[in-house]
């Protein structure tokens, strides 16, 4: 599990201007202070950084001027699952283009009663198509947000077939008993959990690590889980502050942590939270983080 990603990586939030184009100058200052805090690496365009909803085109470029601002690329992983297939190769061969290795993809989603076969043909496709033996792929199962479901069974055949390509999952089902499984089903892979309360645990059964949104906003929080003794109260604390939806909350508290209120839009569906409860939620957590360091 060498070339898999393990640790803490940021399910990083994308910055808007105005416009609702992507500010990269304030992604680029944002992932820095992160990985400056602790964090080993950060993930692009995943379901946080509102990935459904930026082009291929628009993630490739944001990638670049990450890379340019002096991000090294091993510390980048893209989200590059689409609905079609083609869209995922085409997204993908350019990450690699970039010299990144890490793919977070998703299955192909709309369709919800897709088959555990049709899953591995997808993923399957999208492998053979890439034809990249340095491509790492990391498994994306959140079927509660896309509607599609990895099983245990198909994340150890895509193993089985395409070895250290296939190098591991990252399960934010958010039900400890389906990490439980792939831990069984998969044990080659590396798995990491999405849920901030289940990672001291999910490392304790063989787990990896996790790729997170909260880390955005409490890093230090979010690292305190990889203690000998896991800081779980202060992270349910933290995690009982936020409220729905996740995304624009988040934002929100962002544009109050930073002092940046570009934090606050986000694209169409989703609609910007009031800026007054990203206010009190930033007081909250910080907060609980001044408690930790106490």
């Amino acid at each position: 599990m060498s070339d898999a990603i393990k640790g803490l990586w940021v399910a990083l939030a994308t910055p808007l201007r105005d416009d609702g184009t992507i500010d990269t100058v304030e992604m680029a200052r944002h992932a820095k202070a992160l990985l400056g805090q602790g964090c080993d690496g950060i993930v692009l365009f995943g379901t946080t950084g509102e990935g459904t909803s930026f082009s291929g085109a628009e993630r490739l470029a944001a990638t670049e001027a990450l890379l340019k601002a002096g991000i090294a690329a091993s510390q980048i992983a893209l989200g590059t699952g689409c609905p079609a297939i083609t869209d995922t190769i085409a997204l993908t061969r350019g990450m690699r283009g970039l010299g990144l290795t890490h793919a977070l993809i998703l299955p192909p989603y709309f369709y919800r009663d897709a088959s555990d076969e049709g899953i591995g043909d997808a993923f399957s496709a999208v492998i053979d198509q890439v034809a990249d033996p340095a491509l790492r792929v990391t498994l994306y199962h959140i079927p509660q947000v896309s509607g599609v479901a990895i099983a245990p069974a198909v994340a150890a055949r895509l193993r089985a077939r395409f070895g250290a390509v296939v190098a591991g999952l990252k399960d934010s089902s958010a039900d400890f008993a389906q990490f439980r499984a792939f831990r069984a089903g998969a044990p080659d892979l590396a798995i990491l959990v999405g849920n901030e309360a289940d990672i001291g645990r999910a490392l304790a059964e063989g787990g990896v690590g996790t790729i997170c949104g909260m880390a955005n906003m409490v890093p230090g929080l979010v690292r305190a889980m990889f203690a000998a003794t896991p800081g779980e109260e202060a992270m349910k604390a933290a995690l009982g502050l936020m409220r729905a939806p996740f995304m624009s909350v988040m934002k929100s508290t962002l544009a109050a942590q930073t002092g940046h209120a570009g934090w606050r839009h986000v694209r169409a569906p989703l609609v910007a939270a009031d800026a007054a409860l990203g206010v009190e939620i930033a007081r909250g957590l910080a907060a609980l983080t001044a408690r930790r360091a106490a």
